[in-house]
């Protein structure tokens, strides 16, 4: 495992760090906020896209920038790092990298290369109280169920949608929708990010809409899972990293008894300990996401990764508004953004007791389901 930087992947991290900086000032963070549709900034999203930082994982013959995805993680540390309002991951991980895997040649060809211009957006729908159910339809398929809190659904150009099939199997199919039968309901969420409810009621897909085969719906709903919670850590060690710069700044200037509060004792403590779990998300992040790359095995360094962002980020971001005293309630000023954001990936796709378990099931040499 090495954590230093080729000449490739830092400029890549420089280039979105500038274009994200730039592109989410706190005018337009919070016009976004304010606005009557989803939190989504369609004009950064086409600057995001324009530079190839959409596609970088995906493969150059699909338009794409061929990287892995460990360049995908640098990306999204600085997408935390500003709490941009674009569906990056939901597009680049949960969407485009198992299309890349498991789809067919006409899937890949029909939607990879929009998705790397930024004219496609997608996301994943994993989670659910019941399985929906995928009927054989003539030579396509019907699915019937109800999806919980998928991302960005109301701004997705195609769903992936995992079912059991009747009679045995199952699928992840690549749903439209706007299609007949597909319902969208917005969820109102911690961090103002777009979440919503989807109903599948007797939605026709052709047989070209399944991602892979009737066999191994399983497998690649397994695999999406395990990128997007390692994704979802790279976006946490983000969200701590400017929780923590916010709060070295105004530590360093805010004065109490003509000193600066930074010099007293107690503040530092707790600002030590908030550099130590940022550092140990940083490090099981990299980790995560550099075996993941590699291709190599990952499920466990995942669930670590995932639990640090979850236990470690939440006590970060608590920390950094309590050393800002008022102003960390302030909910016009950033570190607020950061907190509710943070609390808000901590249970996404599962929280530390999750993590555990699934480490725990390694450690007693049992199938991981993370």
């Amino acid at each position: 495992m090495d954590f230093s930087f080729t000449d490739e992947q830092q400029s890549i991290a420089d280039l979105a760090q500038q274009i994200l900086r730039d592109g989410c000032t706190q005018e337009r963070l919070k016009a976004a906020e304010k606005s009557d549709g989803p939190r989504f900034d369609r004009d950064l999203w086409n600057d995001v896209a324009g530079a190839g930082l959409v596609g970088v994982a995906i493969p150059e013959e699909c338009g794409g920038g061929g990287l892995g995805f460990f360049e995908l993680a640098l990306i999204i540390e600085q997408v935390g790092r500003t709490t941009a309002p674009i569906p990056f991951i939901e597009t680049s991980v949960l969407g485009a990298l198992p299309i890349a895997r498991f789809g067919s040649e006409a899937q890949k060809n029909a939607l990879l290369p929009k998705v790397a211009e930024g004219a496609l957006m997608l996301t994943a729908a994993l989670v659910e109280d019941e399985p929906t159910i995928a009927t054989p339809d003539g030579d396509g398929w019907a699915l019937a169920g109800t999806k919980l809190f998928v991302p960005a659904a109301q701004l997705a150009d195609r769903i992936l949608v995992p079912a059991e099939i009747a009679g045995g199997g199952s699928g992840v199919f690549l749903v439209d929708p706007s299609a007949d039968g597909v319902g969208i309901e917005d969820l109102d969420t911690t961090s103002g990010q777009p979440e919503a409810v989807v109903t599948l009621d007797s939605v026709r897909v052709g047989a070209d809409d399944l991602l892979g085969d009737a066999r191994n719906g399983a497998e690649i709903k397994a695999w999406i899972e395990l990128h997007g919670t390692a994704a979802l850590a790279s976006l946490g060690l983000g969200v701590c990293e400017e929780a923590l710069a916010l709060t070295a700044e105004y530590t360093k200037t805010r004065k109490q008894f003509d000193q600066p509060i930074a010099m007293f004792q107690a503040v530092g403590h707790r600002a030590a300990d908030a550099y130590i779990d940022t550092e140990g998300i940083r490090l099981t992040s990299w980790q995560a996401a550099w075996r993941l790359g590699a291709g190599m095995p990952a499920a466990t360094e995942v669930a670590v990764a995932k639990f640090w962002a979850a236990e470690g980020g939440a006590r970060v971001v608590s920390a950094a508004q309590h050393l800002h005293g008022g102003v960390g309630v302030d909910r016009d000023y950033p570190v607020h953004r950061c907190y509710i954001y943070a609390r808000q990936l901590e249970l996404t796709l599962g929280g530390g007791t999750k993590q555990l378990l699934a480490i725990g099931r390694t450690l007693a040499d049992e199938p991981a389901t993370v």
